[in-house]
């Protein structure tokens, strides 16, 4: 089993923790990840373009002019693609993108994603993270203590003034065990989890 190194809000080590290997000792798979992302960027587009057809758009009834004699090349109709006004050739239509992942493979992912945070030295474990009171500044304290840029923080429950401290900087997200993905897992250089939040992911995952 890995362990990994516990820190306190001030960025000293405290302790270490042994990982999981059935979370966070998994083998990496990466088509999975891929597919997990591709899914995840795809399920979010909400697919309602739509682009009238030269079918569809009012008008052009009749022949703008007979066939010969004018001088003009031949045109059946003033809604024709080539036409000012006119249908688009291949118009977009309202469409649904989602792409389905079995729930195995979605599990996979995430595990996949989160032991090559491990592996890549890129996951911190943080002893508790609990404020007084919602304060971004001493959030970002934080961040500076345990040398973190761009994060994906993971918290346990009762962690609304952490939250409401966090949703001001551009650099940081913060998620509920619930709510983690492989995409975030991604985004972020460095996911920096609490204990119970660790201990809620194998309970969950293993």
């Amino acid at each position: 089993m890995a362990n990994v190194s516990v820190f306190n809000i001030e960025g000293n080590e405290v302790g270490t923790l042994e990982l999981n290997d059935a979370v966070f000792g998994v083998e990496v798979n990466e088509h999975l990840v891929h597919m997990a992302v591709v899914s995840q960027l795809a399920n979010k587009r909400q697919g309602t373009q739509k682009a009238k057809t030269r079918s569809e758009v009012s008008g052009g009834g009749r022949k703008p002019w007979r066939q010969k004699g004018t001088g003009h090349a031949r045109q059946g109709s003033i809604r024709a693609p080539q036409w000012k006004g006119g249908g688009v050739v291949f118009a977009p239509t309202p469409r649904d993108y989602t792409i389905k992942l079995n729930k195995k493979e979605r599990r996979l992912a995430l595990k996949s994603a989160l032991t090559s945070r491990v592996q890549e030295n890129k996951f911190i474990v943080v002893d508790e993270m609990n404020f007084d009171e919602i304060k971004t500044k001493k959030f970002q304290t934080v961040m500076n203590n345990l040398k973190v840029n761009k994060a994906l923080v993971v918290l346990g429950e009762g962690s609304e003034k952490v939250v409401l401290s966090a949703r001001n900087i551009p650099t940081v997200k913060t998620a509920s065990v619930g709510t983690i993905n492989v995409y975030d897992i991604l985004k972020y250089n460095t996911v920096v989890a609490t204990k119970a939040a660790v201990a809620s992911i194998e309970e969950v995952y293993a």
